[in-house]
């Protein structure tokens, strides 16, 4: 047991029955708990098998390779459209963790068996991301913007891709790019 972790779920005013519940299970792998991000982490060799976390609306194990596992139970769940490898199981209660109990335990085995295999997630290369039509037409109406934004490597293309496609309405697009374009015609990525 981690003192860190147990200062976390002291202070945790939301989740704090559900993080002892998930915590009991954890601890029970046998896998060497810590804190990473903010969050009790629990790892293998010092690789990051699951993490637990708390969020507004629903607290969470996050499967580092989420991606691999079998998930026979239908629930795990990817984030977004944009992560690759991690994937949560969600609860917004102590009694979903507790009727989930036998199901968690079985996932948390297997992710620890693909770490002890060393098993990796096949991951997409920046090159390799498409950019939605819609944000190259975007990127068009904007004298040198498309051709300058072609020349960022694929990673700083990528990050502005994500920042652009999480607007969910057109006008905020289009303020997103407006205030991108100085950047990208000086080509920079999204955080330079």
């Amino acid at each position: 047991m981690n003192k860190r972790v147990d200062v976390y779920i002291k202070n945790e005013t939301k989740w704090q029955a559900e993080f002892k519940a998930l915590r009991e299970l954890a601890l029970a792998s046998g896998l060497t708990e810590d804190m990473k991000w903010g969050q009790p982490c629990y790892t293998l060799n010092n690789k990051n098998v699951f993490l637990i976390h708390g969020f507004k609306d629903y607290c969470a194990l996050l499967f580092m390779k989420g991606a691999l596992l079998k998930d026979p139970k239908g629930i795990l769940i990817q984030q977004t459209a944009n992560v690759q490898s991690a994937r949560q199981i969600r609860f917004v209660n102590l009694q979903e963790i507790t009727k989930k109990r036998s199901t968690l335990k079985a996932y948390i085995s297997e992710a620890i068996k693909i770490e002890e295999l060393g098993l990796e997630v096949p991951v997409k290369k920046a090159s390799e991301f498409e950019v939605p039509k819609e944000i190259l037409a975007k990127l068009k109406k904007t004298t040198g913007l498309l051709p300058a934004f072609k020349k960022l490597t694929p990673g700083r293309q990528r990050a502005w891709v994500l920042h652009f496609s999480a607007a969910k309405q057109e006008k905020t697009l289009d303020s997103r790019i407006e205030k991108a374009a100085p950047a990208i015609l000086a080509g920079k990525g999204l955080n330079e």
